[in-house]
């Protein structure tokens, strides 16, 4: 496993993965698609405070999957990149309709899914 990350690309990583997180903050809030996801979910109102394990949670999902898109970037890889970035926004949507979501915020998750994915590809290729 050590060879596989010899050649990772650690800064596309990092900045793939903070791009990534700080588009959710702006994805999720009023000023782009935030009102009509809350509205999706029966007009669920952000909490009191910060919710801090879920953004916790999320931080290491995000660069678990920008880890892929490295990994996948070494190899030249692409297409599992991108299959990666569909399976986990389809897996995402499946489970968002399973809970009886509006199929606005169910579209509003995995697009924001896809739009990572985007940003850490690109982020690869800068870096």
């Amino acid at each position: 496993m050590e060879n596989e990350f010899a050649n990772l690309n650690w800064l596309a990583v990092i900045v793939g993965t903070v791009l990534a997180f700080l588009l959710g903050m702006l994805w999720f809030s009023p000023k782009m698609f935030g009102k009509a996801w809350s509205k999706g979910m029966n007009d669920l109102q952000p909490p009191a405070s910060a919710p801090v394990m879920a953004m916790i949670l999320q931080l290491i999902g995000t660069f678990a999957l920008a880890l892929v898109i490295g990994l996948t970037a070494t190899q030249d890889m692409l297409i599992t990149a991108i299959l990666a970035i569909l399976a986990t926004a389809i897996i995402q949507a499946g489970n968002g309709l399973f809970k009886q979501n509006a199929g606005s915020t169910v579209t509003i998750d995995a697009g924001y899914t896809i739009a990572m994915g985007v940003i850490m590809i690109i982020a690869q290729g800068i870096f």
